[in-house]
């Protein structure tokens, strides 16, 4: 086994031509227009909320993934709270995501009032699993005619949403979970937050649903420094994301008028600045990562190690490249002598429903998410220019 990590660490330090220090998990890369336009925003002093970057970054956006619109917001965090909102996610209700995700898919939803039920995610995409979604729907979900939403037979709370996540850039199967879940007028909220650039059946990850979000945040594919980003073809829903993340300020030339609770969730200009930067390699960054991963399976392959491929159907921008080994055991083994030897890596989340916080959630049948969870690793994933 030390043989074998030894020969992983050394074709990684080959790969980054790093044959000392540490080797990073993900950094962002900046060799294009980022000094220029950040300087820019400086001489006109549009550093906040205003400005024409945030606009020309969401009209990128919008234009690049297939959406009728989008609204830049701070991180994605703010963008899923916003969007989980506006799709009519409150208090008492409850929302369906998996557990094998980051911690903001499930403190959104938190923030809205509501408690995630966690259900299982697919071996072969690493989100939420189609058939294990359907199965509890038919056995614990109750539609009755006139009904704009199913209640949880089992709780007696209104269930008003989806939420799947395209984990480490790989789309799930969202197309099947779209069809399931129109079957009980469920609306679906895409958490593609690691998924700009990837696609499913040729088609944008977060564009299937009724609304979708993205992430810039600095260990992203692009990156704003901090940011998010909603994105829908719903012009109505467009319109109150937009008012509801800049404080819900109803326009007036000089007073202060506000008609509903809103948030100070607008990205900022100098943000959205460095983001529209990033946004124009946005092409090359993948097509060097889709490099990347095809050089880590030819030898992961060689050495007997699974390394995780797009799914079928599945074009993707391989975020973070993902290995999955024998057991805990040897995972935890990787990860001490990699991180020992400089070559940052990390295991997969803890499931959300195993932190003290989300104990008391329901989590139905997650066999393959615990399996996966004490096995995968993921690798430097930094672009290699």
């Amino acid at each position: 086994m030390q043989k074998k990590l030894k020969k992983i660490v050394d074709f990684i330090r080959q790969l980054y031509n790093t044959p000392e220090g540490i080797i990073p998990l993900h950094d962002p890369v900046f060799n294009g227009n980022e000094k220029k336009y950040l300087e820019e925003c400086i001489d006109t002093t549009f550093v906040s909320s205003i400005g024409q970057f945030v606009n020309k970054l969401e009209d990128k956006i919008a234009k690049y993934t297939g959406s009728k619109e989008a609204v830049a917001c701070v991180n994605g965090t703010s963008a899923l709270h916003i969007a989980l909102r506006i799709i009519g996610v409150t208090l008492g209700h409850e929302v369906i995501t998996q557990p094998l995700t980051f911690i903001s898919t499930a403190n959104a939803i938190s923030y809205c009032g509501a408690e995630p039920i966690f259900i299982d995610v697919d071996f072969d995409t690493l989100g939420l699993s189609p058939e294990k979604l359907e199965y509890w729907l038919k056995k614990n979900a109750l539609l009755k005619k006139g009904q704009n939403l199913p209640i949880n037979k089992t709780t007696g709370k209104i269930i008003s949403a989806v939420t799947p996540m395209h984990t480490f850039g790989h789309p799930c199967r969202i197309k099947e979970i779209i069809e399931i879940c129109d079957n009980y007028n469920l609306p679906v909220v895409e958490d593609a937050a690691e998924s700009l650039g990837s696609y499913f059946m040729q088609k944008h990850t977060g564009t299937f649903g009724s609304i979708g979000v993205l992430s810039f945040n600095g260990n992203k594919i692009i990156t704003t420094g901090g940011g998010g980003m909603i994105i829908t073809n719903n012009n109505l829903l467009s319109k109150i994301a937009k008012h509801t993340t800049t404080q819900a300020k109803v326009p007036h030339k000089w007073e202060y008028t506000h008609d509903m609770i809103g948030y100070n969730y607008r990205m900022p200009n100098v943000n959205a600045a460095l983001g529209l930067a990033q946004f124009e390699n946005l092409d090359t960054f993948i097509s060097k990562k889709r490099k990347l991963s095809a050089e880590y399976k030819n030898f992961f392959d060689e050495i007997g190690i699974d390394f995780f491929t797009e799914p079928k159907h599945a074009y993707s921008n391989y975020w973070l490249n993902t290995i999955i080994l024998k057991n805990k055991t040897e995972r935890n083994k990787f990860l001490e002598y990699t991180n020992s030897n400089g070559v940052m890596t990390r295991p997969a989340w803890h499931l959300i429903n195993k932190l003290k916080m989300y104990k008391y959630c329901q989590a139905i049948n997650i066999d393959n998410a615990e399996w996966l969870a004490e096995r995968i690793v993921n690798i430097p994933s930094s672009i290699i220019l």
